[in-house]
């Protein structure tokens, strides 16, 4: 059972996560509680049993004992890091629902750069935060009707033991950051990395991914065919581009993509 408070970081918005004012700080509605199994399934409880959910409301939790990853992963998280999630409701017009992705990636990259700017965190497609290739933020996308359940982990004090990868902290980078802060920070720049996408187009949000992201030339495989190639940027639709050994490139809409080492002489 989920505990907890909300805080008193109240919207001036008044309405969704597209609606910016331009000139205006935007301050999401925060919901905080103290322990949850996971932030993604209670919000998608509640828009299941038919509750109300605001776009651009956050339920973060202090501790999460039953969060997951992309693939079924675990991430359970202690007290001290972010561990939210928010809701996006899909209207006509939306752009493809798989690219919100992109849209979360570019938002927690650019909360992290503006709060650790010393830090050089990069973007993995489709949804990791590395710092020195380590895993340090993860986004989870899930489904259900119309509305799109975003949920984002962020190491800011402890990383969790994973089996196949590494993990990073901010706090060993000397980054102590407070993670009501953190939240608010990110809310805001959630609200106007949402604007972009309805209003400018994915290619608008590829162009503001990319400069956070890897380089081009970065070694990688994707994991379910275990097919290695080169980071070449992305696809105006948001897709990656995987350029292969004998230079033909391919595009990879879906699928679990992680850092490889170098072969020797490239």
């Amino acid at each position: 059972m989920a505990l907890g408070h909300r805080l008193s970081l109240h919207s001036r918005a008044g309405g969704p996560f597209g609606q910016r004012r331009r000139g205006a700080v935007l301050i999401p509605p925060i919901e905080r509680i103290q322990q949850t199994g996971s932030t993604n399934a209670d919000l998608l409880a509640r828009l299941a049993g038919g509750e109300h959910v605001g776009e651009g409301h956050w339920l973060v939790a202090d501790r999460q004992t039953a969060g997951r990853g992309r693939l079924g992963r675990g991430w359970n998280d202690g007290q001290g890091n972010f561990m939210g999630s928010t809701v996006v409701h899909l209207t006509i017009g939306d752009p493809s629902a798989a690219t919100l992705a992109l849209v979360a990636g570019v938002a927690l990259a650019k909360t992290v750069a503006a709060l650790a700017p010393g830090v050089d965190a990069q973007l993995k497609w489709p949804n990791d935060l590395l710092i020195d290739g380590a895993k340090c933020a993860g986004i989870l996308m899930e489904r259900t009707g119309n509305s799109v359940v975003i949920g984002i982990g962020v190491n800011l004090t402890a990383a969790p033991e994973l089996p196949d990868r590494p993990t990073a902290t901010l706090a060993a980078k000397g980054v102590e950051l407070d993670r009501d802060h953190f939240a608010n920070a990110l809310g805001i720049a959630m609200i106007d990395a949402l604007w972009t996408w309805r209003q400018e187009g994915v290619a608008s949000i590829v162009r503001a991914w990319l400069p956070q992201a890897h380089p081009v030339g970065t070694p990688l495989r994707v994991s379910e065919q275990g097919i290695d190639g080169f980071f070449d940027g992305l696809a105006d639709d948001g897709a990656l581009r995987l350029r292969r050994e004998g230079g033909e490139t391919m595009l990879v809409h879906a699928g679990d993509v992680e850092l490889r080492r170098p072969v020797e002489g490239n």
